[in-house]
């Protein structure tokens, strides 16, 4: 072990952070550029064999940039996505970046280190980074974006030079040590452990863009929402937006096992798919979209008496014309993602001669960030963990969200070496309560260590 990593495992604080040396290399989960193709034709696309777990050399950071220590991670899809080298391999990413030159060139590696999402301690600044130092505790976004570039100025996401952190670049969160952008970084709540803060940032964001901020849905009191998918990262998320924001939340959900999670929510309504005949992620034809629209349009009426005002739709090919169906005239899709395909199909004349509008949304800026860490620092919005993996099971973790078989987010262990740590306000803690702080884990005692 590398003298850093000793004093961050000690408890060091900024000054001793600071005397230490990165190390030359640090362990990360990562793909190999020589695996591209190794599932070509296959038809399980198992992430346990293209993700592997090893040392990566440390990059130099830019000016910019910041080194944080990750002591937790957690799984997206992307990182699925990244390990089965589709829709596209993500090295074909690097090598668009790297012919920007300069720092850009770094991310074209023979290794890529996946990870959108990490809750660590900051352990290095570039000579241009003026927010950040060295011992502060810190929660990165999965967003990166182009400074200089106008169109980040009205909305980050609208700027060709966005990129999504471990998944179009380099050096994510899946290890030992991170570079991120100085812009990238938000406070770590206070109450919440480290693997409970690393599980938050780009599911909740993504989520709050598509139903609370400007760009999104902007729900208000009373508004009906469907949820698909409700019991995972994005949705169990949206749950709570919505029942923040005085809505009534519709969740659909693939078992009676995430139905009884989708309760602990506070969920408004709970229906399982396979109850309307809904089973499986193929896409239905158009006739059965419009009888399975029909069928999920009466259940949600018989709980609350109307039509949703928003549909939340991350699923993709096997729902989304379905959600264009059953949302009332007048209403509002809003989609951020088609985990079972991407090419849509719909029937347009139940969206245009009804008035509905599609939105499409994508991760969030950095105000929408903030505001949507405010909430959780406050206590108003919950972590979703169900289960915690270390980073040598990085692959066992990934295989998991991959079959669809989680609820809420799969959090990594990554420099931290038991779940529980980084706590450093126990009495915020104490005060919100263990069901409240893990509604979708069974129950266990709260932790107060307070540790760097």
């Amino acid at each position: 072990m590398d003298s850093l990593t000793e004093a961050l495992l000690s408890g060091a604080g900024p000054q001793e952070i600071a005397r230490h040396e990165l190390p030359p290399s640090y362990e990360a989960a990562h793909l190999l550029a020589r695996d591209v193709g190794m599932f070509d034709g296959v038809q399980d696309k198992d992430v346990r064999k293209s993700l592997h777990v090893g040392r990566v050399p440390m990059p130099d950071i830019a000016p910019d940039e910041v080194v944080v220590a990750v002591m937790a991670s957690s799984i997206n899809y992307n990182t699925v996505w990244s390990a089965t080298f589709a829709p596209v391999p993500t090295f074909e990413f690097l090598k668009r970046q790297a012919r920007q030159g300069g720092y850009a060139a770094r991310h074209d590696q023979p290794h890529h280190v996946l990870g959108s999402d990490a809750a660590g301690i900051v352990v290095r600044t570039g000579a241009g980074v003026r927010h950040w130092k060295t011992g502060d505790h810190v929660v990165a976004s999965c967003v990166q974006v182009d400074e200089q570039e106008p169109a980040t100025h009205a909305d980050a996401m609208l700027g060709t030079g966005q990129r999504i952190w471990g998944y179009e670049t380099n050096f994510g969160g899946l290890a030992h040590y991170a570079v991120v952008r100085a812009s990238q970084l938000l406070p770590k709540p206070a109450h919440l452990t480290w693997e409970e803060s690393a599980g938050v940032l780009l599911t909740a964001t993504t989520s709050y863009r598509m139903l609370v901020g400007a760009n999104g849905a902007r729900i208000k009191q009373g508004d009906i929402v469907l949820i698909w998918g409700a019991t995972g990262g994005l949705g169990a998320f949206a749950v709570q937006m919505v029942k923040n924001a005085g809505g009534i939340a519709v969740g659909v959900v693939s078992s009676e096992r995430k139905a009884k999670a989708l309760r602990r929510l506070g969920c408004d309504v709970v229906i399982d798919r396979n109850d309307i005949g809904m089973g499986g992620d193929s896409a239905p034809t158009p006739e059965r979209t419009i009888e399975l629209g029909k069928r999920l349009g009466r259940e949600i009426r018989r709980h609350v008496g109307e039509d949703p005002h928003v549909v939340f739709d991350h699923v993709g090919r096997a729902t989304f014309g379905i959600s264009v169906f059953v949302v009332r005239k007048g209403g509002t899709v809003v989609t951020c993602g088609s985990s079972t395909g991407y090419d849509h199909h719909f029937d347009n004349r139940y969206l245009w001669m009804n008035l509905k509008r599609i939105i499409g949304s994508h991760a969030a800026n950095l105000q929408e960030q903030a505001e949507c860490n405010r909430l959780v620092r406050l206590g108003h919005l919950s972590p979703v963990l169900s289960e915690v993996f270390t980073l040598k099971d990085v692959g066992e973790a990934a295989r998991l969200v991959q079959l669809n078989r989680h609820t809420g987010k799969v959090g990594v262990l990554c420099l931290a070496p038991e779940e529980g740590l980084g706590v450093t306000d126990p009495a915020l803690r104490k005060k919100i309560g263990p069901a409240r702080l893990n509604p979708l884990r069974a129950p266990a005692a709260p932790a107060v260590a307070e540790v760097s």
